[in-house]
């Protein structure tokens, strides 16, 4: 199939989907854009804080996105493109995106509140308790998952013949691996992602304290990210995978208690220019490419074949829990209710923050898996993805080969030049997603202290504690286990809890009389996906190689998401017994019945 022909049927019914679907959405949640939020009244300028609605967008995608739309997909696509186009096709419009909308408005209308203690109005004490200990469980896989995965990302090394280079080259530092000459191009994403980082105090403050323009600071953002990568390409940093992921143990461990102006969102803002100029280069190489007639190279379906390889298994529930960020993310609600709701300037920025953003993540999913599957022979695409020996896959580099390959054939950029791109695309969305992830535990281990405590010493309320759990269970899990082992559970819990979110949030909407259709019934469907996968691994993974760190997971995870769906079906049973149907009028009204319903 050609592979323009995707691309335009994907665009077409992403903006039909945000124009229609996207508008009845708002209007049955009841956007109101006169209505002051949690960044004007709570004001503190250090978590609460009006952001640029550009900013904020650039903040909130490049979180949300992590590795999962590259890392999914690229696994994913062994099962043929057309049940991969299909799910990202799908989930994005109807599942992802109302999850992400809808779980920022309602973070915002309860004064920029985490969702674990949206779970607590809405399910009492017991229901937040539930609520918070599955997410700090997700995000300790999640982090742990990203973790190996940005290691590998700032450590890979390509081959020259992939590259198109000869061994007399001079563009690239290399190293000699198992007699194989290859190219460092993990070092100059290391060099990048670094000066990036030391630069983003001097764009916060430029930013937020001396007021400079937004494309003034979009200019300088622009320019240091570019100089980042060319001071890379002359001193290409190169450390031991192990060391890395230390190292950004310790950064992150700061990273989490410093203001969100000073380093997370203006390092975000530099960073996500290199990710737009990464997909504005991806969608104009498979537009050139589709014009030369370029088509896939994967199977349509290959489902048999994928279905029996002992990395991955049935398609039901597989799929649906492999591709994750780029369809539906419990994650990305945890970034809404984090930290994102805390800097929306008005509710109408809603939609094209949350729900936008979600369409250009199902839009660089859709060119992930187009980029692999016409970049790369499927045979060489097996050799890097599904090796003899699974700690052996690297989906990071077979994408970032693939990129390079798909820009060569489009836009004639050296191959070497394109795989480079690549690299610095998963760096750039995993490592934000990392810090962001660690920061949001934080706060949920202070929501938990709070709750356990009536008055919590004074250590459990300190960032350094709250986050140094957090990093220590990280770097833990992370270091013992294989990001490709961690790779199932992380997407199977991160599923589970988009369908624990959007059960708080059909709770909430049913409190106060609105629809809940639209939230219902996706999570109806990944609360049986994700039953089936814990299950699965638990039976046919994780027990026979006597995983336990993994098995006490998994049953954990089990175990929590029971309790709280217990929860809520009281909740909904009760609601339809007193056949509460009419809608309500006023927001007073709202309020009073939902505090009436918590409390009895």
């Amino acid at each position: 199939m050609n592979i323009l022909l995707i691309l335009i049927l994907t665009l077409v019914f992403f903006w039909l989907a945000y124009r229609f679907y996207g508008s009845y959405i708002s209007r049955a949640i009841g956007i109101d854009e006169k209505k002051a939020t949690p960044a004007h009244t709570m004001r503190d300028n250090h978590d609460y804080i009006p952001a640029h609605p550009y900013v904020l967008l650039g903040h909130h995608f490049a979180a949300i996105a992590g590795a999962g739309p590259i890392v999914g997909p690229t696994i994913a696509l062994f099962y043929g493109y057309i049940p991969v186009w299909l799910w990202i096709l799908i989930g994005t419009i109807f599942f992802g995106a109302v999850h992400d909308y809808t779980s920022l408005f309602v973070s915002v209308r309860e004064g920029g509140r985490s969702m674990a203690e949206v779970a607590s109005r809405t399910m009492g004490k017991s229901g937040f308790i539930l609520f918070i200990l599955f997410t700090i469980v997700m995000i300790v896989l999640v982090t742990s998952a990203f973790l190996g995965l940005t290691a590998k990302a700032l450590t890979s090394l390509a081959p020259l013949s992939m590259l198109k280079l000869g061994a007399d080259q001079v563009w690239l530092a290399t190293e000699m691996q198992d007699g194989i000459l290859k190219a460092k191009i993990g070092g100059i994403a290391s060099t990048s992602v670094i000066l990036m980082t030391m630069a983003a105090p001097l764009i916060g403050f430029l930013l937020y304290k001396r007021k400079t323009s937004i494309w003034i600071m979009t200019a300088l953002a622009v320019f240091i990210a570019t100089f980042s990568i060319i001071f890379g390409f002359n001193f290409p940093l190169s450390v031991d995978v192990n060391i890395w992921m230390l190292i950004l143990s310790i950064y992150v461990l700061f990273a989490a208690g410093v203001p969100v102006w000073l380093l997370l969102q203006p390092r975000d803002f530099i960073n996500v220019h290199i990710l737009y100029a990464g997909l504005a280069a991806l969608g104009a190489a498979i537009v050139s490419s589709g014009l030369q007639g370029l088509t896939l190279k994967a199977p349509a379906f290959n489902i048999a074949e994928a279905s029996g390889h002992f990395s991955l298994g049935s398609i039901f529930p597989v799929l649906f829990i492999t591709i994750a960020c780029g369809a539906i993310s419990g994650f990305h609600a945890l970034v809404a209710g984090g930290t994102s709701s805390k800097q929306l300037g008005s509710e109408k920025e809603a939609r094209p923050i949350a729900y936008g953003a979600m369409l250009i993540e199902g839009v660089l999913a859709v060119c992930v898996f187009i980029a692999v599957g016409a970049g790369l022979q499927f045979a060489d695409y097996r050799a890097l993805v599904f090796p003899m020996e699974a700690a052996a896959s690297n989906p990071i580099l077979a994408f970032a080969i693939a990129v390079g390959n798909i820009l060569y054939m489009g836009l004639h950029i050296h191959p070497a030049f394109g795989t480079i791109l690549g690299i610095l695309l998963v760096e750039g969305f995993v490592i934000t997603s990392l810090d962001a992830a660690v920061r949001l535990n934080r706060y949920l281990f202070e929501e938990l202290w709070r709750a356990l405590f009536k008055n919590p010493p004074a250590f459990l309320k300190s960032y350094i504690f709250n986050s140094g759990i957090s990093v220590i269970l990280m770097l833990g899990l992370g270091a013992s286990n294989a990001y490709i082992t961690i790779w199932p559970i992380f997407g199977t819990a991160n599923q589970l809890l988009a369908a624990l979110t959007l059960t708080c949030i059909s709770a909430w909407l049913l409190i106060r009389r609105k629809p809940v259709w639209f939230t219902v019934i996706p999570a109806l469907f990944m609360i049986a996906s994700t039953f089936t996968s814990l299950i699965m691994l638990l039976f046919q993974k994780y027990l026979p190689t006597k995983n336990y760190p993994l098995v006490i997971a998994d049953l954990f995870l089990l175990l929590l998401s029971f309790a709280l769906i217990a929860k809520a079906a009281d909740l909904f049973t009760r609601h339809f017994r007193e056949k509460r149907g009419e809608t309500l009028e006023h927001e007073e009204e709202e309020e009073h019945l939902a505090d009436e319903i918590h409390l009895g």
